[in-house]
């Protein structure tokens, strides 16, 4: 073992840092855990802080806010689920299918550049495309005769923006992974079937999907998993006062009694809730997919 370790040293010394961050960023705060047991108290810290035992989660859950963000949050992100997941795998397979090397690229670095765009400047310009007085498409609209559309003002149209609104920024992205994938499969499949008298479509159904299955339900039970958690930027920043109703979920209820009202034990035991709610979705989620397809990811 020591001679083996000492013949490798590098590819192990390689993997200090990622432990290094994991340790400090991933481990490290799980410390804090215990302030939702606690009566905490920003001067006095962790350690001097009261123990309240579950009287904090007893008020969380009595909280007629905390259901209603809980129910945005899971209304938005099966939404998304539905809409933006099947996005990328669709995008991938018409990437993959192009014959022209030099289109396939440019067609790529033109959908991976929404992924870098901070959620700020995509609210910029969602508000500046579809706001609904001075939005370019409400413009449009309007010269020609027709009534503005409230994209942004009514709930349900709002939903509608949303979701449009993550899948481009996600998908072209989100292809990388079935991309990598896509390369795996043995290419005299494609041939065979072809010579066979395959359709296209044929092909796609019976050798690119199967070849591609276990990517396919590996990203899917990590999606299952952040059921129950929502980035914050999105929600926040395309969101409204007239469409709380559908953008208030659980990151921006935790951005209010958290920060906004210093009620940091409320904070974390929402946080803590999210966390073991979304293991018992991976583990469901895995188990499920087990039993129904014998893929998994544990």
């Amino acid at each position: 073992m020591t001679r083996y370790l000492g013949r490798y040293w590098q590819l192990y010394a390689l993997l200090l840092l990622p432990l290094a961050y994991f340790i400090i960023f991933r481990y490290g705060p799980m410390y804090g855990i215990q302030i939702a047991f606690k009566d905490f108290n920003l001067f006095q810290g962790i350690n001097g802080s009261e123990w309240i035992g579950l009287d904090a989660f007893k008020e969380v859950f009595g909280m007629r806010d905390f259901y209603k963000t809980l129910r945005n949050t899971l209304m938005l992100n099966f939404l998304d689920l539905l809409v933006s997941f099947p996005a990328p795998l669709i995008l991938a397979i018409m990437l993959y299918e192009l014959r022209s090397a030099w289109f396939r690229k440019l067609s790529q670095t033109i959908l991976y550049i929404p992924h870098f765009i901070s959620w700020v400047i995509i609210g910029g310009i969602v508000y500046q495309v579809f706001g609904t007085q001075s939005g370019m498409i409400n413009n449009v609209i309007t010269a020609f005769g027709f009534p503005e559309v409230p994209f942004l003002t009514d709930k349900n149209t709002w939903l509608i923006t949303y979701l449009l609104v993550g899948v481009w920024q996600s998908a072209g992205w989100g292809t990388i992974i079935y991309l990598a994938a896509l390369t795996g499969i043995n290419k005299e499949l494609f041939e065979a079937a072809e010579v066979d008298g395959a359709t296209r479509m044929r092909r796609i159904w019976h050798i690119t999907l199967p070849g591609i299955k276990p990517t396919i339900v590996t990203l899917l039970i990590i999606n299952l998993g952040h059921m129950i958690s929502i980035g914050f930027e999105r929600p926040y920043i395309i969101g409204n006062t007239m469409v709380r109703d559908y953008s208030d979920v659980l990151s921006t209820f935790v951005y209010r009694i958290g920060l906004e009202s210093g009620q940091y034990t409320l904070a974390t035991v929402v946080g803590l809730f999210q966390a073991v709610v979304g293991l018992v979705f991976v583990l469901g989620a895995n188990f499920v997919s087990r039993k129904l397809t014998d893929e998994g990811i544990l």
